[in-house]
Parts: C-alpha cells; sequence; structure tokens
C-alpha cells in the first residue's frame, strides 16, 4: 500500500500563476494520501530528475516559450516509460521553439489546452481523480473516499472564480503535504486547521 502520491509539474516561470494555482489544489484535494509535489526549479537548481522518473503523476505545462529544463524532464520522463499529462496554454503568443515543442510532444500525447485557471484547475482535478480512482486498491482508498474526490472534482469543475496568484502565495514551489490520518508526526506535534 502506498501511503503518498509522488506529482511532478513541468512548468517554466512564465507560468507562475499556474504553478500557484495547482500547488493550492492538491493542497485541498479531501484524501488521505500524503502528496509529495516536485516542481521545474526556477533558480539554476538541478531538476529532481529520479522524481520525474519515478512520478505517479507528471504534469507538463507549456506556456509561450520551451524553456530549460522542461525539455531535459520530458525526456527523462520518457525513458523512463512515462507518459506525462500536457497542457497547453491557449492565450498569447508561442515562440518558434514552443511551437516546435508542442509539436513533437503532440506526436506523443494529446495536449488538453486551457486559456483559465479555471479550466487548469478542472482538468488537473479530472487527471487527479482519474488516477486515484484507478489506483484505488494501491492507495487502500475506501469507496467513500473515492466518492469524496469525484465530489471534490465535481466542485472544482462548478466553481467559477480561482484566487489570483497575488492573494495567497506559497503554493507554487515543491514541497510534501501529509493527512493526519494516515501520518504521525515522529518529532513535534500536529496543528489543527
Amino acid at each position: 500500500m502506498a501511503d503518498r502520491i509522488l506529482i511532478y509539474i513541468s512548468a517554466a516561470a512564465d507560468l507562475l500563476a499556474e504553478r500557484e494555482a495547482l500547488g493550492q489544489l492538491i493542497s485541498q484535494m479531501p484524501t488521505s494520501l500524503g502528496w509529495r509535489v516536485e516542481q521545474t526549479p526556477l533558480d539554476d537548481r538541478e531538476p529532481n530528475l529520479d522524481a520525474v522518473a519515478t512520478a505517479d503523476i507528471h504534469l507538463l505545462l507549456l506556456g509561450s516559450d520551451v524553456r530549460a529544463p522542461v525539455g531535459l524532464e520530458w525526456r527523462v520522463a520518457r525513458r523512463a516509460g512515462r507518459s506525462p499529462s500536457l497542457f497547453l496554454k491557449q492565450e498569447g503568443l508561442r515562440t518558434q521553439a514552443g511551437d516546435a515543442f508542442a509539436r513533437e510532444l503532440a506526436r506523443h500525447s494529446e495536449w488538453r489546452r486551457f486559456k483559465t485557471l479555471h479550466e487548469l484547475r478542472r482538468q488537473v482535478a479530472e487527471v487527479l481523480v482519474s488516477h486515484m480512482a484507478g489506483s484505488a486498491e494501491r492507495y487502500a482508498l475506501l469507496p467513500e473516499e473515492i466518492e469524496r474526490l469525484r465530489a471534490w472534482r465535481r466542485a472544482v469543475a462548478a466553481a467559477k472564480v480561482v484566487a489570483a496568484e497575488s492573494d495567497s502565495g506559497g503554493a507554487g514551489a515543491s514541497g510534501v503535504i501529509l493527512s493526519a490520518e494516515r501520518f504521525t508526526p515522529s518529532q513535534g506535534r500536529l496543528i489543527g486547521s
């Protein structure tokens, strides 16, 4: 039984609002599972290629341009036999390199297109819940928890407003989210919400 899901988000710095929205989305999921979220570094640090190769869910977002190391993350995932879920932002112009990258990846998988943060959140919620429901035995998810996840997915789809990046911050970076239902801290204490 797995207690955590490793999710990798490949996205360049031009998609800061999208990274933040996805970090918030993941933290709001009504599940007892823990999450380890890794993301493309925004500075000169090397990407966590082990996480790329072993991610349970890999989301790759493309905005106006492909930037290092997103292309490397794609190649490492493919060499590891993984197929990242692809999300293509439809607003604005794309560079020639961005267009070429989008065409190359389209040969391997279909792009999910989005214009707004709401559309992106709705589509990613579908990917997350589908993965979890399809792996319910692996994660020891009870039918009630799967139904809560499906209800949450419907609520995400029905929501019309997504908080702006400036409204709250801090979810656009890598991190770990643990549930008190499955994890007991070895030191310190849990703080209630």
